[in-house]
């Protein structure tokens, strides 16, 4: 495939992107409303989506061990490093570490990946086994750090081990939030099915499959009218800012090619797959945990919105150098 039929597959992602921004900056639309459109992706057509594609996909073929394991591997070793760098370079703060490694090795599957990934290959299920290690395996981490450092004080007479059970009440319900959402449900479900040889009703799988349909362009919309209200400064980006979005669209997606071509032998469409779920931006839920935990909101909002605007331009770029990788 060369570079102008990849553009040609991507002009959807900007049409739907690019409208949202311009809407937004345009107040046509009010930037506000993004999280309606962004809610009924998340809730509903993406799981709808997932839910079809994974229960008629062939399950052998989807869950590749070695090409996940060097996604884990690697994403983990960037957890690592992104983590020493921020201790060197800014703060020693465990929870604000722990938002900079976040920003630096998550990717945002639901709003970004999903739509991309679908107009790229007519599929996203690929996408479902990191998913599932990012919101089982990184975002526990993450929630533990964040919960073990929100509320340091005692409340009661027996002192810290109040604070323990409170941080463990904590940590067990956001976890437990984390892996009941409608996509990881979905997902569930399907493979569930799936194994089981469960028939499910066509017509069931068709309206699925019609609400599905919307999720791809109905997020990346919500995406644009959210970026586009909140504005995009390049000048005086502060020096962490820049190295941690270079990190997250260049320097992870690198890794993670190199990892798994000739570390874990990985090779095909699972590498293609890897390396473009590695180069998606930042996830939301960066700038939502910056908020609840109150903590680095001002650069955690700056990461999501760059690297979103990064990822697309650099998107077409990463497609020819997997196609060209073979």
């Amino acid at each position: 495939m060369g570079t102008l039929t990849a553009l040609e597959k991507l002009i959807p992602v900007g049409l739907a992107f690019g409208c949202g921004a311009l809407f937004a900056r345009r107040k046509a639309i009010p930037a506000d409303s993004s999280k309606a459109f962004s809610d009924f992706s998340f809730l509903f057509a993406i799981p709808c989506y997932l839910f079809g594609n994974l229960y008629t996909s062939d399950l052998g073929t989807l869950f590749d061990a070695r090409a996940i394991c060097g996604y884990m591997v690697f994403a983990l070793l960037s957890m690592v490093l992104v983590g020493w760098a921020s201790r060197v370079s800014s703060t020693r703060e465990p929870r604000g570490v722990a938002l900079r490694v976040m920003g630096g090795v998550q990717v945002n599957t639901a709003y970004f990946a999903v739509p991309v990934f679908t107009m790229l290959f007519g599929t996203a299920a690929p996408i479902f086994p990191v998913l599932l290690f990012q919101t089982c395996v990184l975002t526990s981490v993450i929630i533990l750090v964040m919960e073990l450092g929100a509320d340091p004080r005692p409340d009661g007479p027996d002192g810290e081990p109040s604070v323990r059970r409170r941080a463990a009440a904590r940590i067990g319900r956001a976890t437990w939030a984390s892996l009941t959402t409608p996509i990881v449900l979905a997902c569930a479900f399907a493979i569930a099915l799936n194994l089981l040889k469960v028939p499910v009703p066509s017509s069931v799988l068709s309206g699925f499959s019609f609400v599905g349909n919307a999720a791809s362009p109905v997020a990346l919309f919500a995406l644009g009218l959210h970026l586009g209200g909140a504005g995009l400064a390049v000048r005086g980006t502060p020096r962490e800012e820049v190295w941690l979005v270079a990190f997250k669209c260049l320097v992870f997606p690198v890794l993670i090619w190199t990892g798994c071509h000739y570390v874990f032998g990985v090779h095909g469409a699972w590498l293609n797959y890897l390396v473009l779920i590695a180069a998606m931006p930042a996830p939301q839920n960066l700038f939502i945990f910056a908020q609840r935990y109150d903590v680095d909101v001002d650069l955690s909002a700056a990461l999501v919105i760059k690297s979103s605007a990064a990822s697309l331009l650099l998107l077409p770029l990463w497609f020819q150098v997997v196609r060209l990788s073979h």
